[in-house]
């Protein structure tokens, strides 16, 4: 049969190098899953859900740096796949949505499945949505979808009628008004100019107590903040996304920062008279120094995001490696002083108290615990994706990531749901390495056991097989519970927190994977290696105790106040909590 528009968009997909599509089929794509079964060269995932979709192409973005592309038929389709393109477009990573619409001849007319889609795509792609109308348009609104997606980090989307999806497909002529594109593209080195790289020198050389912060922007650049750190005698603390830049067991990594950072990150930034930020969006501001205290040069690929956490000094745009490679022989080499041994000394004081934390008794399990006896086991090419809630709290506290490993995490927009999605798009995108889903019950039940049963249809065709899925499960919406108490003052809701009880071992089992379940800390070691050894995906039923309590490295008067308040006012987990509590000051 002759070519069509179905053929065409897949074609020019992989010239582009796009050579995996997650998504769904339906009857508005139809032209183009047809043509899915007449190629070889594009791999089609299919997932349970559109949504699922759209976090697996933004997870191959976050772990691959390449485009990630997802397809969704119109209307319902099409309006799933938002909240996972908005986990892209927040954490500025390129995504391709394609999407199917009805026919032209009915649009308008209130048809079946008729959705608005440039209004609702204008946010989330606004750097480019459009409709592609003629066979002719084709080319140039992939090519444009592909090549502002890779320039601009961000989400584009590209629409296409169902009766245009199956018309022959047609190069554009030549006359007025046709557009030709082409698909080459090549990343350029952004640097700062030579008098403003200097400026930052000055200021840095200048320093006495200089902290770095470093986010995602900075995961090219691992040897060279290493080496700033060197010079500079400074500490390093990380902001969620930038956790696997840097090994965790560095003497000078103070750790992750914020609500769920560390107190020497806390410290750090209390106590230094000059800020490095490299690469990151971090948003709170109350865990960054005081306005006023502490000199900053801040560099960022992105000019629209500089000085908008802190003031900047000097604010430079530039690739992180680069401008740190051009800034390195204009900075002096510090003596080793007081503040570089204070703040060594404060970061083996906090893994010892870690340690401390983490064998603290719980009923059943403190999850702290099974998390903290991962790292020793972790292999050097574990691929890590956590999910938004106290998972993601205990793996950035307790887990050990090292140089080689990967993190994926939905950074500005904090969802609830992606890790399971983002797991399974590491083992698309690296078949031989093993990978790690970090679940709350409350994410497992919205969105992971659906991923499972993807995880089942696919998981032969790894070369190591192992994903394993581990799942905090207590019962509660656990953070939005704290978050009532420390933020609110007020009790837990039961009506709204509590989930309901499910076996998820028992769930793997039924699709053909392996369940194990953590019931003590006696499990945790043996469930652990039983996982690693494992020949097929693993999913860890963790029963976690829902009080034990991940303290912020400051608590505000504010937070402790509502926190008491909310006891008193008759939580019916208080006095738990308050053992708990007694038992976290201890350690």
């Amino acid at each position: 049969m002759a070519k069509t528009v179905g053929d065409f968009v897949l074609e020019r997909l992989a010239v582009w190098g796009v050579r995996r599509v997650f998504g769904y089929p339906g009857d508005g794509i139809n032209g183009i899953t047809s043509a899915l079964g007449r190629q070889d060269k594009i791999d089609f995932i299919q997932v349970r859900h559109e949504e699922e979709a759209a976090f697996m192409a933004s997870g191959h973005a976050k772990l691959t740096g390449e485009v990630g592309v997802c397809l969704a038929t119109s209307g319902p389709g099409g309006v799933h796949l938002l909240n996972g393109l908005y986990d892209a477009k927040l954490d500025r990573k390129p995504v391709v949505a394609i999407v199917g619409q009805s026919a032209r001849m009915a649009l308008g007319g209130h048809f079946q499945q008729e959705v608005d889609l440039l209004s609702l795509f204008k946010d989330v792609a606004s750097d480019f949505v459009q409709v592609c109308t003629t066979p002719e348009q084709a080319r140039h609104l992939i090519d444009r979808a592909l090549r502002i997606a890779k320039a601009q980090r961000t989400v584009t989307a590209v629409i296409f009628p169902n009766d245009v999806q199956e018309l022959a497909a047609a190069e554009p002529p030549s006359t007025h008004g046709s557009i030709h594109t082409g698909a080459d593209f090549r990343q350029p080195v952004i640097l700062p100019g030579p008098e403003d790289l200097e400026r930052a020198a000055d200021l840095l050389n200048r320093g006495e107590k200089i902290a770095v912060l470093i986010g995602a922007g900075a995961w090219n650049a691992p040897e060279e903040v290493m080496a700033v750190c060197d010079k500079l005698q400074a500490g390093i603390a990380k902001a969620l996304l930038g956790k696997a830049v840097l090994s965790d067991d560095l003497p000078y990594s103070t750790g992750q920062i914020g609500l769920l950072g560390t107190k020497p990150s806390w410290e750090l930034m209390r106590g230094c008279d000059t800020l490095l930020m490299i690469g990151t969006t971090f948003p709170y501001s109350e865990f960054l120094p005081r306005e006023g205290q502490a000199k900053c040069v801040q560099i960022d690929i992105d000019p629209t995001m500089l000085s908008l956490r802190y003031p900047a000094d000097v604010a430079l745009v530039g690739d992180a490696g680069a401008t740190l490679r051009a800034l390195l022989p204009m900075l002096g080499q510090k003596d080793r002083s007081a503040w570089r041994e204070k703040m060594e000394k404060n970061i083996a004081a906090m893994w010892t108290e870690e340690e401390r934390k983490a064998h603290i008794e719980a009923s059943p399990l403190n999850p702290e615990l099974f998390f903290w006896q991962l790292t020793d086991r972790l292999p050097a090419n574990a691929v890590l994706c956590a999910d938004t809630g106290m998972s993601t709290t205990f793996f950035a506290r307790a887990v050990k990531v090292r140089r080689g490993m990967k993190t994926a995490i939905s950074g500005t927009l904090a969802t609830m749901g992606p890790a399971m999605s983002y797991a399974l798009a590491a083992k698309f995108a690296f078949p031989d390495r093993p990978a790690f889903a970090f679940i709350g019950d409350g994410a497992m039940q919205m969105l992971g056991m659906n991923g499972l049963i993807t995880a089942a249809k696919y998981y032969r065709r790894w070369q190591d097989p192992r994903l394993i899925v581990a799942v905090l499960k207590n019962r509660d919406l656990n953070m939005v519970s704290w978050e009532l108490r420390a933020l609110g003052g007020s009790p837990k809701v039961e009506a709204t927190q509590d989930l309901p009880d499910i076996d998820y071992a028992a769930q793997a089992e039924i699709l053909g994977l392996k369940g194990l379940t953590v019931a003590a800390p006696g499990d945790v070691d043996r469930v652990w290696d039983e996982a690693l050894a494992a020949d097929r995906p693993v999913v860890i039923d963790v029963r976690a105790d829902p009080n034990v309590i991940a303290l912020p490295p400051h608590a505000t008067f504010e937070q402790t106040k509502n926190l008491f308040l909310a006891l008193a006012r008759g939580d019916s987990d208080r006095r738990t909590i308050l053992d708990q509590l007694i038992k976290q000051f201890a350690a």
